[in-house]
């Protein structure tokens, strides 16, 4: 019979092993929620639940922060340090504050949100689902994206989707600079009301416009006859 009680977890004196072994046996209990009192900006919190459960991270946190999970949700009611649900398979990780380098990297699916700024290579080498940014992001996000959306209220640093090979990033301040393949292309019907639906569900506010980036696909194909035109993509 599951258990409906939810479980609060004080991390302090506690082994990162012992605390997630913790989530894990609440999550395969049918257990609600997790809260999680002073996580003290410690590495790889609640990694690894393969089992839906909410988790309530209550303060900083660290890198790897809700990695390799499958059907999770969660807040982190604070910053976050790298790699913040690394190959997310499904569910949703939310982020009150700031992330770090490289936010949401190699998700499979489910989305993340990320309410502050987000820093270099943020989205890189997503696969599926989505990431969104409520402020600005650093150097090489969406780099060598494979599919999924991600969504940049803010400005982006250099290299935004360099090698992106398919997917799309919708950016509602500047570029410092484009990376090498993409392409600006019009907006399908829906899209952006779409974009601002999500958006006012997690409270963020939308720029006047958006820009729909994509790849043009001039890198899918390397021709090594044609190594002049390669070099001016790259």
């Amino acid at each position: 019979m599951a258990n409906s009680a939810s479980l609060t977890i004080d991390c302090a004196g506690r082994t990162t092993r012992a605390i997630n072994d913790e989530i894990r046996r609440a999550a395969d209990a049918g257990v609600p929620e997790v809260e999680l009192l002073n996580p003290q900006a410690r590495h790889n919190l609640g990694v690894s639940v393969l089992k839906p459960i909410h988790v309530v991270y209550r303060g900083h946190v660290g890198s790897f922060t809700a990695g390799l999970c499958d059907g999770i949700t969660a807040e982190v009611h604070g910053t976050c340090g790298w790699g913040v649900a690394d190959n997310l398979m499904s569910g949703e990780v939310v982020v009150h504050g700031n992330a770090a380098t490289s936010a949401a990297p190699s998700i499979r699916g489910g989305r993340v949100v990320v309410r502050g700024d987000a820093g270099p290579r943020s989205g890189m080498i997503l696969k599926k689902g989505e990431l969104v940014v409520g402020g600005n992001t650093g150097y090489m996000s969406g780099f060598m994206m494979q599919n999924g959306r991600m969504i940049v209220c803010g400005d982006a640093d250099t290299g935004l989707g360099d090698s992106m090979y398919q997917g799309v990033i919708f950016l509602g301040g500047k570029a410092k600079e484009l990376g090498s393949g993409l392409e600006e292309v019009d907006a399908e019907n829906g899209e952006l009301d779409a974009v601002a639906e999500l958006l006012d569900r997690f409270e963020i506010k939308a720029p006047a416009k958006f820009r729909k980036l994509q790849s043009d696909r001039k890198l899918w194909h390397f021709n090594k006859h044609d190594f002049a035109a390669w070099k001016d993509v790259l």
